[in-house]
Parts: structure tokens; sequence; C-alpha cells
């Protein structure tokens, strides 16, 4: 049980905010799965683990952020969902104080082991991060913005997220001052201002944890000429997604890579042009 003495407030915030699962749930020798084992530091040094989960012929390279009660063991389902109807090589791993991954959690800490496996993808992969997708879930949507305020995506993709932490806490625990007292805000909406990129948001209309017109603040306030909304009509937070949602992901995914191929392009001229000019 966590000692209260010191700072009660922060300790019932990590609580809320954190609850991360035991290690004794989940798969974690999956079978249906290849995946790679890895373990890499974050900015501090804190030692973080994740699964590397590569297609033979991906159309698409994923860093997924998973939610707040979820850990790499539990993601066995929606890996293969990823792999199977997107085509994508994806990597999953924990945040400090969840699965393997050693620390405890805050805001800064988290953003910082996103930074520290987009990074580790970037380079296990060669690619730059404007060729990596965004993927996050309820909380791994804040990590997932916080990332590519600072650094950029091909696309990111959120799900049941929230435009702030400390919004969507307001609406779970009215009788409470969390807008007064709560430390690890997440101000996404803030972040995406930062990020004019392609951004998928789903969210379910029933959705108890996260009102959904709450929700579509992030993409309304999204800089991006691309991006769309997608509403599933039932379902609560914590439920799989259903079909239609991948089949209207690839759809989007493929606009994102038609748009991505013709700046590559339009680029590519550019940079011809300015060479001939140079040599004449």
């Amino acid at each position: 049980m966590p000692h209260l003495s010191l700072n009660p407030i922060r300790a019932v915030e990590r609580l809320l905010v954190y609850p991360s699962p035991s290690t004794s749930t989940g798969d974690w020798s999956p079978k249906w799965i290849e995946n790679e084992d890895v373990f890499f530091p974050s900015a501090d040094g804190t030692e973080l683990h994740g699964w590397f989960v590569p297609h033979p012929e991906p159309k698409h390279v994923i860093l997924y952020s998973h939610g707040n009660n979820e850990h790499v063991g539990n993601q066995v389902n929606q890996l293969l969902r990823l792999q199977s109807m997107l085509d994508a090589t994806v990597f999953v791993y924990d945040y400090r104080g969840y699965g393997k991954s050693k620390g405890r959690p805050t805001e800064k800490g988290l953003i910082a082991d996103g930074l520290a496996a987009h990074e580790w993808l970037l380079k296990r992969t060669g690619m730059a991060a404007d060729d990596v997708i965004l993927m996050g879930r309820s909380l791994g949507g804040g990590i997932s913005v916080a990332i590519a305020a600072e650094r950029s995506a091909k696309a990111v993709v959120l799900h049941a997220t929230f435009p702030r932490m400390v919004d969507a806490a307001s609406y779970n625990y009215p009788w409470l001052p969390v807008k007064t007292l709560m430390r690890d805000r997440y101000d996404s909406l803030e972040r995406i201002q930062r990020y004019e990129g392609p951004v998928f948001q789903s969210h379910r209309t029933t959705d108890e944890v996260v009102p959904v017109a709450l929700a579509r603040q992030l993409t309304d306030r999204a800089p991006g000429y691309l991006k769309q909304f997608f509403e599933i009509p039932s379902g609560r937070h914590n439920e799989p997604l259903p079909p239609d949602y991948y089949t209207a992901l690839d759809k989007f995914l493929n606009r994102v890579e038609r748009s991505h191929s013709f700046h590559n392009s339009d680029t590519q001229q550019l940079d011809d042009s300015s060479h001939v000019l140079q040599a004449n």
C-alpha cells in the first residue's frame, strides 16, 4: 500500500491516474505473434520494457502507447489486429511503473518514456519521425500527442482519449477540487496545436469515462488539414474496438500514405531542381 503521510494528495492522484495492473495478468509468452523482447533506457536511466512486433511486408510502422490500466502483456489481441488489418509493424512498450518497466509513474516521466520508445523505434527501423504513426489509447493518447508536438509524426491515431486529463478527472470526480490540486494534467489541447500533421481520433458516443463532446475538442483544435473524428455508436471506455473501426482507420491511413508520397515526391522534385540549377 502506498505511503500516504508525506503527500496524501499526490498519493491519491497516483492511485487514480496510474492504476497499473499486476504482471500476473496478461499473456507474456504469446504464441500467435512473433515478438522481440526489448529493454531500453529512458532519458533518466530508468529501464523500460517493450515488444517489437515486425510485419514481413509492413505498410505502416506504429508506436503504440496503451491506457493507464494496461500493460504490454495484455496487448496481444490489439497487436494481432494491427498486424493483420493494417499490415503494420508495431512497437508497444510499458511506461515506468508498468509491466516489466522500472520506476514510478509521473507525467514528466511517462512522456520521457514515450520519447525514449520513439527514439528506439526510429533507430531500430532506420526511419524518420515523419514515417512513424503514433497511436495512443486513453492515457496513451496524451503520450502520443506529446511526442508528436515535439517530434512530429506520419499520423497521430487516438482512441478514447481526453483533451486534458484534468477535464476527464473533473467529470469523473466532480466533488474533488482536481483542477486546483492535480499535478499531472496532460494538456493535449495545448500540445496538439504544435503538430500540423494528420489526426484520426475515434471515440464511443457512450464512453462513460471521457464524454464524446469533450473528446471532440482535440480534433477540433488540431491545426492539420487532414483529420477525422470517427464515432463508435455504442460500448464502454475499455471495450475492444469493432471491425469497422479498423476499416475506417485503414482508409484514413491510405489517404495519409498518398499525401505522404506526394509530399516526398514533390520534395524530391524540388531537390532535383535545385541540384540542376547548381550544376548549371
